[in-house]
Formats: structure tokens, sequence, C-alpha cells
């Protein structure tokens, strides 16, 4: 798409000169004292949080800690506490005029411009082709340098704040904004031009996921800052545009992303920057809102919306996950869709939301300066979505709202749960997935499928004689198909060989009166089959099934019911589900024939 129109259009003959900063400097006082009351009050309170913190030492060993032992926050807490309070910094001396914390802001450029690498520890070397050893991927190769997902957001940041305080740093010294452009250059940009084996690019690979549009959007915003001349610019940005069409290539025409509406922010979301720069950068001669797959990309959150802070989170997703309101606001007006405006607008989190997690000075400001929007509006989940390539189908039907999916084992940030489902009563999570952990040296390992979060013994599918599905490219739905009420879909080859399953035929039916799971299974020889299902609430084993919440979940023909308590220990998985999960599990005996059908209604008063 975008190389189709780069050969009609260069952008060589569409940007006449490089383009300025879209952002007032600290200097600009009307432009920032013009900033209502509550935003000023918002930067001030951002600043006070970090008042107290000093910069953090970052350290070999805490670098080393990853390929010692898989522990990823023992360099990552104090790499972003350092870009927090440098952000912190800068926005005090916007908001106030005060240059009281330019010392602040000198010492956090030094000190990053210091480090050795701008990689994340869990990113060292992950992706040159031809690794080293490991014990040299134990720290960085200063002469080597790769650009992962931070690196290129800590080009932006530094290009950012030198944009926003150009004279006040070049009053304590020249050689700072020097440093910071010298280091861009180095770390950044000439890799990022001269590189052809970065995976993430798609040139030695196709199956890339958000970390192509997320390092290209931060790449393009530092090119717009530093490239010397006009020619480079265009040839910067061009050179992203043809990774943004490999990116493009591998998403599906329903603009589904399968690592979840958790993921869109720096998938889509990344995306949705980039189409606004190029945009802004032409003077709107590059434009490409009306695009089918482009629009459906921008629109999934609110396709994968439950209702309430619930999303469908299949995959490595949360189940309440931090949705960019302010960026899909601002899809929904360049789409002509109100819908998505009003779902956006619902999704405003405060200015600290977009540093909390992984540090986005663009969008803060961006949210900063758009004006502010009444969020009365009622906005509602679609009644029925139907994500084709992605074979998820998310119904809402008399106050339940069900997900189901068909899918495959296998992908960046997969879970084996081929034919799982989740199900909302009355805005209440009943039927859950666990969603995802606080990553570690395991989670994109060999040893991913012993994490229990992504096994499928812990999502909402059958056990078959004792085995789980697994997970591979083979281990996939077939036979998918949708109706007025539901989905269906044969999961027999999501287990493996040994289990000896010739048929898994789920039916999954959502009406008002209650969710039947109908499940058709034979087999080579008489294996049980266990229905598992993930609660959110303790259940209550009574005759004929269990209560769990507002809901009976009741069998057809008499099943052994057991029930396990999970603890949620991990810290990100608490945020969506404080407190326990329970795993219920329905067996049937051993069979070569199993006809199950499980019935989900509201309970009886």
């Amino acid at each position: 798409m975008f190389n189709e129109f780069l050969q009609a259009h260069p952008l060589r003959t569409l940007i006449a000169e490089r383009p300025a900063c879209p952002f007032p400097p600290a200097r600009d006082r009307a432009a920032w004292e013009g900033l209502s009351a509550a935003r000023i009050s918002a930067l001030r309170s951002l600043a006070a949080r970090y008042h107290g913190a000093e910069y953090p030492l970052l350290t070999a060993r805490q670098f080393m800690a990853f390929g010692r032992t898989g522990d990823r926050a023992a360099y990552e807490t104090p790499y972003f506490l350092r870009r927090r309070k440098l952000i912190a910094a800068l926005l005090e001396i916007c908001a106030t005029g005060d240059v009281g914390a330019l010392d602040d802001v000198v010492d956090g450029i030094w000190l990053i411009c210091e480090e050795s690498s701008w990689v994340v520890s869990a990113h060292n070397g992950s992706a040159h082709e031809g690794l080293p050893p490991a014990a040299e991927r134990l720290l960085p190769d200063v002469t080597n340098p790769y650009v992962d997902l931070f690196a290129a957001q800590t080009a932006m940041i530094l290009a950012l704040t030198c944009a926003l305080l150009p004279d006040e740093l070049d009053g304590v010294s020249p050689l700072i904004r020097r440093r910071v452009r010298l280091e861009t250059e180095r770390r950044v940009l000439v890799p990022f031009e001269t590189r052809d084996d970065f995976w993430w690019m798609g040139i030695t690979r196709k199956d890339l996921c958000n970390w192509t549009p997320w390092i290209v959007s931060n790449v393009m915003l530092a090119a717009c800052a530093w490239a010397d001349d006009r020619l480079r610019l265009c040839a910067l940005l061009e050179r992203g545009c043809r990774m943004l069409d490999r990116y493009l290539d591998v998403l599906p025409a329903d603009g589904g992303c399968d690592e979840g509406p958790g993921y869109w922010s720096m998938a889509g979301g990344a995306l949705l920057d980039c189409l606004a720069l190029l945009e802004r950068v032409t003077g709107g001669r590059m434009a490409f809102w009306a695009d089918e797959k482009l629009r459906n990309i921008l629109r999934f959150p609110l396709n994968a919306w439950l209702g309430g802070e619930w999303f469908v989170n299949f995959a490595d997703c949360d189940a309440r996950p931090q949705i960019p309101g302010e960026r899909l606001e601002f899809a929904g007006e360049r789409l002509g869709d109100p819908a998505l405006v009003a779902f956006g607008r619902r999704f405003w989190g405060g200015l600290a939301a977009h540093i909390d997690d992984t540090p986005q000075l663009w969008r803060l400001l961006e949210d900063l300066f758009r004006p502010a929007k009444d969020v009365s509006a009622e906005i509602l989940p679609p009644e029925d979505v139907w994500l084709e390539d992605l074979e998820v189908r998310i119904l809402r039907r008399g106050g339940f709202a069900l997900a189901a999916k068909g899918g495959v084992n296998e992908g960046s940030h997969n879970h084996n749960d081929c034919g799982s489902f989740i199900l909302l009563a009355d805005g209440e999570p009943v039927i859950v997935d666990a969603g995802n952990m606080t990553y570690t040296g395991a989670t994109f390992s060999e040893a991913r499928y012993t994490l229990w979060n992504t096994r499928a013994a812990n999502h909402n599918v059958p056990m078959i004689g004792g085995f789980e599905q697994v997970n591979g490219w083979s281990r996939r739905a077939k036979d998918v198909r949708t109706d007025a009420d539901g989905l269906a879909l044969d999961m027999a080859d999501a287990y493996p060989d040994g289990a000896g399953v010739l048929l898994c035929r789920r039916r999954i039916a959502c009406r008002a009166d209650g969710v039947t799971i109908e499940d058709t299974v034979r087999t080579h020889a008489p294996r049980p089959v266990t229905e598992v299902f993930l609660l959110r609430r303790r259940p209550t084993v009574g005759a004929g099934g269990l209560t769990c919440g507002p809901v009976r979940l009741v069998p057809a023909a008499a099943m052994a019911v057991a029930v396990e308590e999970i603890p949620v220990a991990d810290p990100r998985m608490a945020r969506s589900f404080p407190g326990s999960l329970w795993r219920a599990t329905f067996t049937a005996p051993p069979a070569q024939a199993h006809d199950i059908a499980i019935r989900i209604e509201r309970k009886h008063p």
C-alpha cells in the first residue's frame, strides 16, 4: 500500500523541508499557559511523583540477570524509571516555566547517553542474524548496536526533550543536544538505514508482530528531529514505509490482532502513529483513511470489547488492558466513525497512563494538546462480531457476552486455546481466560508451555484421556463455521497424536436464556473426557452441577465435578483478577464416543 503510493508520489516531491516539532517549546509560555487548569494540575502532579526519586544506577549485574536467571525486572525497572523521571522533569519545566528542574533533565539525558545500550536486556542480540554465543549475549556489544522497541522509544523521548528545551539545554552547554544527536545517529538511525538483518524489518523473516510498527513509528519521529537533510529524511521515511507494508501483509483483512486488544496500542496504535506522522509531514497529501483493511485494524479494540473494562483477552493479553482512548478517538475522527470516537472518549486515561507502562512521551503530548471532550455519550459494545481471519466470534445476548475462538496454537504470544471461550453475565466475568503474566526468561523460550497460563489444561477446552492441547502451526481448528447464535469447529488436530483423537467437534451457542457447550468426541480407544472451566469466582458444587456467581453450569448427563483454587500470585495478572481463580472440571468416564452437553444459565433465585 505505502510503496505503491510512493512509487507514484515520492516523498521528496511531498516534503519541502524538515518538519517542525508539532508541540510548542517551553519558551512559548502562551501555549503552555493556555492549557486548562486541570491539565496544568495533572502535569504538576505527574512531576511531583518523581521529585524525590534519584536516577537509579544501571549495572552490568542487573543487565546480566536476564541471561542468568530470566529476570527482566532487575534491569527494566531502573531503566524505565530513568526515562519516567526525565519526562517528569521536562514536563515540570514546560508546565511552570521554572527551570529549577533543568539539571534533572540534563542529568537524565547524560545518563541515558552514557548507557552502553538503549536495548533492554531481554532483547539483547535477539534479532541479529547469526546469534553470538550465549555468554556474549549477557552484555551488550557496543560496537554492534541493535534497535529494539525501547532503543527506538528512547530516541523519540530524547528527540522531544531536545525539541521542547532547545534554548534551555544550549544555555547549559551546546554539547548536550549534540550528544543526543550523535547517540541517536549511532544507535538508531544509522543501523535503521544500513542494516537488513533485524527480523522486525521483514527482510529476513516474514512472521512480523507489533515490533515493526512500534519501532518504525519511533524511528520516524526521531528521523524528523535529526535527519541532516531533506533527502535523507525522505529515504528514512520511505524505508520505514516498506517495513510497514511487510507488516500489513501479515495482518488479516478483518483487522484482528492475534496478540489481543491489549497489544493494539503498540500494534495497530503504533501503525496509527505512523499514519498520522506521514499525513502531517506531507501536509495531508499522504493519507490512507479510506483503506478498508486499515479501518478494520483501527476498529479492532472496539470489536473486541465485551463491556465495562473487559475485553477479549485470548493469548498474551490482559483481561482489563490499558486502552489508549485518545488514540482511538483520533482514529475515529480520521475515519469518520462516531462509534469509535465515543469508544475512545470512554477510555481516555490520565496523562500519567502514557508513562506508567513503557514511557510514551509523544502520545502524552498529543493527549495534552487535544481539546477536552465530552465523555458522557453512551456507547455499547457491538452485538455481533465475526473476525473471520482470526476465527473469533463475539456475541451479546440478553445480558450474556460470549467470545469464542478457533484459530491455531502457534504465534509469538500464543496460548494453547483452540476452541476456548470467555463468558460475562451482566457485565461480570464468569468463565475467563487468565491472560498474561509478568514476562520472564521463560515467556518466549522453549519453556513457554510449562507456564500455567499458556497451557491448554488451564483454558476452557477439554482434556482427552489426560492429554491437553499442544502448540504448533498444524495444531489448529478446522471446519470452522458460524451461525446466528455462535461458533462450531473441530479441534481434534490441536491434540497430540498419542491422544488418538479422531473428532473433537465443539459447538458454542449463546442465546438470551443462556449458553450451551456441546462437544462431540471420538477416539481410537476408550478415553475419559474432562471439560475444563476457568472461573472468576469460587463455585459451589451441588446436585447436577455447580453455581458460580450469577450462573449455574449444568451437564446434560452425570459427570464427576472437581474444583481447584488457583491463587493469582503474579502482579500483572492480579490487576485483572486479584485474589484467586478457580479451575472447575466435569469428567465423563472412558468411552470411544462422547456426546457432552453443558448448559450455562442464570441461577434461580
